[in-house]
């Protein structure tokens, strides 16, 4: 089946924030980690019309947020569904954000920021074309942490 986008409901955006929970070092990931980012997340008027749920089927599996940035360029944060990370689904749930930006918003180019540890997305983002840019320190979560942009250029939109 193909994933589907539709704005994230707020009963959804409480789910996510409130049960999803990631194990080891991913609980980094879990939203109330950090107050304020819990905060803006559970705020629709924050999440606006940039905040949508992936659905497969009619079942979440995870969520992306986009940030426009220019005609071309736009900045997106992603999650998975915790009982689906780290078993081989991100290239397919990455692979169906990517052509769906595409398809929507004609998007050349997607800019995205990792945590620095976690080499498993770093690894999957760099499988579908994205490029290590610069790393920067991004406080939250009650610290500062090193992140990574990565750029992905899109000439012609990802195969499924």
């Amino acid at each position: 089946m193909s994933h589907t986008f539709h704005p994230l409901t707020q009963e959804q955006a409480e789910l996510i924030a409130f049960e999803w929970r990631y194990e080891g070092e991913y609980a980094f990931y879990n939203m109330d980690a950090d107050e304020e980012d819990l905060a803006l997340f559970l705020d629709a008027n924050e999440r606006g019309n940039t905040t949508f749920a992936i659905l497969n089927d009619d079942e979440l599996i995870g969520f992306v947020t986009l940030q426009f940035e220019s005609a071309d360029t736009i900045s997106i944060g992603l999650g998975m569904r915790p009982d689906l990370t780290g078993s081989g689904n991100g290239h397919r749930f990455l692979t169906s954000i990517l052509n769906w930006i595409g398809a929507t918003y004609g998007t050349r180019t997607v800019h995205l920021a990792v945590a620095t540890f976690n080499k498993r997305a770093i690894r999957l983002y760099e499988s579908l074309g994205f490029i290590p840019q610069d790393t920067f320190m991004q406080e939250t979560n009650g610290g500062v942490y090193p992140f990574l942009t990565m750029t992905r250029e899109q000439s012609e939109p990802p195969n499924n």
